[in-house]
């Protein structure tokens, strides 16, 4: 994950209105997720954690669903990545 990311996040947390697609794209890529093309909407989802993933619209303008969905599946991925860190220090 990028600082660019990290920030990205945030502003999103703050206020889920007025974002873009390619928003939506920076951020997954920033956090690891990879985007493959669908017919109609695109698809996203985590190599490590298969369970993380969506769909994603590819208008220009977003719903601000798409950006709750975005900001729950990367909280998600940080559970994820921080239970995988305990997992090894215990080891």
């Amino acid at each position: 994950m990028t600082s660019k990311a990290e920030k990205l996040l945030e502003q999103m947390k703050r206020s889920k209105s007025n974002w873009k697609r390619i928003d939506l794209d920076k951020i997954y890529d920033g956090f690891g997720f990879i985007i493959t093309h669908g017919s109609n909407h695109d698809k996203v989802k985590h190599p490590d954690f298969p369970e993380l993933r969506t769909t994603v619209p590819r208008h220009s303008s977003i719903a601000k669903v798409y950006v709750e969905i975005a900001i729950k599946l990367i909280d998600r991925l940080l559970e994820l990545k921080e239970g995988d860190k305990n997992e090894s220090k215990s080891s």
